[in-house]
């Protein structure tokens, strides 16, 4: 089996890990908290809310399912690309486990809104404000998005330099490098 097919075969692993995690805290999250007052952990820092968001992140665009999943599919697809295509390199690997949590947490939420038509939304954490508002109720498909999201722009902005991407370019090479 060469290295390049054990990768993909882990990212697919991966991949299933993170919407099985990402689903399975939903149920739960239906199970234990729909139609329920707020479970505080503690205090003011942290609470389970259930939530049925019906539009993307901070309930921004209500009622646009299609839309949404149509973006998800094509998001998840330019992420599939750029996973076949990334060299089957040591450096490249943070690059595959980042890109394959986003798009597991992409498939978990895209889930959500086929079989529901909302996204289960149940995490709180009221001490963080933003625009002196607490910030919105959010699921464990939403952290693998936005942390390795954010995780993939720092290493793109300062460990990576624009030739580790060439892999990615579409121009044709007219002659061979000598080297």
């Amino acid at each position: 089996m060469s290295k390049k097919t054990k990768i993909i075969i882990t990212d697919l692993i991966l991949l299933a890990l993170v919407v099985f995690a990402d689903q399975y805290s939903k149920y739960l999250a239906v199970i234990n908290l729909k139609g329920k007052p707020s479970y505080v952990i503690i205090e003011g820092v942290f609470e389970l809310k259930y939530l049925e968001n019906i539009g993307a992140a901070f309930g921004l665009l209500p009622n646009q399912k299609i839309f949404f999943v149509f973006i998800a599919i094509v998001f998840i697809a330019v992420i599939g690309f750029v996973l076949l295509k990334t060299p089957a390199e040591k450096k490249y690997n943070s690059i595959h486990y980042l890109l394959t949590l986003i798009a597991g947490g992409a498939i978990g939420n895209m889930i959500d809104r086929l079989r529901l038509d909302y996204v289960v939304d149940f995490i709180f954490v009221p001490i963080v404000r933003l625009f002196g508002q607490p910030f919105p109720v959010f699921n464990v498909a939403d952290m693998f998005i936005t942390v390795p999201s954010l995780i993939l722009v720092i290493m793109i902005s300062f460990v990576y330099k624009d030739k580790d991407f060439e892999f990615l370019s579409f121009k044709q090479r007219r002659y061979r490098e000598l080297k």
